[in-house]
């Protein structure tokens, strides 16, 4: 079945790889992203739609989910892919870029899946497929110092997840978030061997690993999968680590 998708950060590393999977076929794919030169390289590429939008920015975000709602008249997915790592010793960052990493990471989740279920709520035939995929980040369990701004975040979109798979439910929409470990997005190539050795499978993630997952939440079938986290972090948050 030929879905209407809308991905926010799409324009570079796991966004770019999760629009390259969905522009097959006879989709309608959108994307959003701050970055006009990537986001239009992309668009030329796959087809899809570039939508140059700050998702820190409440008022460009919904400008750009309200327009898609209105020309297609419906999204069957949305993955809140855009996140900011700003990392700095706790002492050195400020209130501002905390709110900024939030409103970024988190915020832009809540107001995508707010716009779509108003929108469902409003119909009077019921779309009977809805998906939304919430990227997450294994740092929602785990940190190192000066994380405290993308852990909280990305602790948010675990938390608000699972939320919105109880709230969307009379919208026949699931809600899964996926956190990924170490994907490597631009020089997969010049990563050392204890790299990859770290990992129980043995390699680095790359973009592309995300990307089937999201194809695999899509599928109509795995209806049954709602309000979980999906790791794909290679193994790494199953083994045990002390220093010797």
């Amino acid at each position: 079945m030929a879905k209407r998708i809308f991905i926010t950060g799409g324009a570079k590393g796991i966004g770019r790889a999760i629009v390259k999977a969905f522009s097959t076929g006879n989709n309608q794919v959108a994307f959003s992203d701050i970055d006009e030169v990537a986001g239009k390289e992309l668009s030329d590429k796959t087809n899809a739609l570039f939508f140059q939008t700050d998702a820190g920015n409440k008022e460009e975000l919904e400008f750009t989910v309200k327009k898609l709602l209105a020309d297609w008249g419906d999204i069957d997915v949305i993955i809140n892919n855009v996140g900011v790592s700003i990392f700095n010793p706790i002492t050195e960052f400020s209130v501002e870029k905390f709110e900024k990493v939030i409103n970024i990471n988190l915020r832009s989740v809540f107001i995508t899946s707010r716009l779509l279920a108003i929108h469902r709520k409003q119909q009077n035939t019921k779309n009977p497929y809805g998906r939304i995929i919430n990227l997450c980040s294994t740092r929602y369990l785990m940190s190192e110092s000066g994380t405290e701004a993308y852990s909280a975040s990305k602790g948010g979109v675990y938390s608000l997840t699972h939320s919105l798979a109880v709230s969307l439910s009379p919208y026949n929409i699931t809600v899964n978030s996926i956190s990924p470990g170490w994907i490597e997005n631009y020089n997969y190539e010049k990563l050392a061997e204890d790299d990859h050795a770290q990992h129980p499978s043995n390699r680095v993630g790359k973009p592309e690993d995300i990307a089937r997952m999201c194809l695999f939440l899509c599928d109509e079938k795995n209806d049954f999968i709602n309000g979980e986290n999906i790791v794909i972090d290679g193994g790494m948050t199953k083994k045990m680590i002390y220093n010797p």
